[in-house]
């Protein structure tokens, strides 16, 4: 039979489906057309001989969802399982439509996204506070309780964040600190200061590069790796065992964590000091004429308080990088995907927050005089 579809006028202007609508007579189907949809006052199935999504679908964009819900209900001809699937496309339909973007552009609408995304950052930050408040809480219970200590946690998450770490440390920093020497000795060979290389590289390590670098580091390798342990377990609900034996997730998964950086970032932070140090000395060494004794003398005249500056920071740093890595990975929602986002937040939230830290300190230290 062929697909046909009549409107027939009348005091009632009734459509008319013929033939089989479906996916097979698609490019048939639409090639039909309703010239006034909003006419139309009943359907007549009668003649009607199959029906699938496909066809339900021409039939919704030829009259709209709204119509179609509409005229449904009363349609002649229609089985009960045809007027269930008519119903269920447009209401599918009508809920995308709802649920579609409005990409035009009205006054106001910037502005509106920065207040959410300042709204976004505040909610994010009174999370974190809140979760420091209770990390801390947890830990001050735990210490005068020593047979609750987890010293096996606490020596894996060493191992794990502070020794395998410290080859990609102590190479990264090694590679930076001969860019270095190899930038200070172009700029300042101008002005016949070579020799004032060693005091850069020097100052710039022990102050800053070498604390930062391994802080990046970490919060690349590190807080990924705690966001997706945690999101992993919060996934295969291993977390809500713990709450069902009544075990804390706080004492045995974060403070194991954050004491673990706690102590290998600072020997990760001396180790990018002398990686980098080397690293000048190699260049100084081979393209400056400086020999291995002078470069050493030099290095020892700088004051020991612009390492201990440097090696301050790092608490700081592992305490942010350990705390945000562990609460994105309890924001997992459960599914592969928001695993993947919340993996990629700590990477980037750690990062952020590491650089503006070192950023304000480095303002705080000049504004003290140090």
């Amino acid at each position: 039979m062929t697909q046909t579809l009549t409107l027939e006028p009348g005091p009632e202007p009734c459509l008319r489906l013929r033939g089989d609508w479906t996916l097979g007579h698609y490019r048939q189907l639409r090639a039909q057309r309703v010239d006034s949809p909003g006419d139309v006052q009943r359907i007549d199935a009668q003649d009607l001989t199959a029906l699938d999504t496909a066809g339900a679908t021409v039939l919704l964009q030829l009259l709209g969802a709204e119509r179609l819900r509409e005229l449904t209900p009363q349609a002649l001809g229609l089985s009960a399982e045809r007027r269930a699937l008519l119903l269920a496309v447009a209401d599918a339909m009508a809920k995308q439509s709802n649920d579609r973007p409005d990409n035009r552009y009205r006054f106001g609408d910037g502005l509106a996204q920065l207040g959410r995304r300042m709204l976004s950052g505040w909610q994010q930050l009174m999370a974190f506070l809140n979760f420091l408040g209770l990390t801390l809480v947890t830990l001050l219970t735990l210490l005068p309780r020593p047979w609750r200590w987890r010293m096996t946690a606490l020596v894996a998450q060493m191992h794990q964040a502070g020794l395998n770490a410290v080859p990609i440390v102590a190479l990264l920093n090694f590679l930076v600190g001969a860019v270095v020497a190899f930038l200070g000795a172009t700029v300042l060979r101008e002005f016949g200061a070579t020799i004032y290389t060693v005091d850069l590289v020097a100052y710039a390590f022990m102050r800053e590069l070498g604390v930062l670098l391994a802080a990046i580091l970490l919060a690349g390798r590190t807080a990924s790796a705690f966001a997706a342990q945690i999101g992993s377990m919060k996934v295969n609900e291993e977390l809500d065992a713990l709450k069902v034996h009544g075990m804390s997730a706080i004492e045995l998964l974060v403070i194991p964590r954050l004491l673990a950086l706690l102590i290998t970032l600072p020997v990760l932070t001396f180790v990018a000091m002398l990686a980098g140090i080397a690293g000048g000395a190699v260049v100084s060494v081979l393209t400056l004429d400086i020999s291995l004794a002078r470069y050493l003398a030099i290095v020892q005249e700088v004051p020991v308080k612009h390492m201990l500056l440097g090696l301050s920071k790092a608490p700081f740093f592992a305490v942010l990088i350990a705390l945000i890595g562990c609460l994105e990975g309890f924001k997992v929602a459960g599914s592969a995907q928001s695993l993947g986002e919340r993996t990629t937040s700590a990477v980037v939230q750690s990062i952020f927050v590491v650089i503006l830290v070192d950023a304000i300190a480095a303002l705080f230290f000049m504004e003290m005089g140090w």
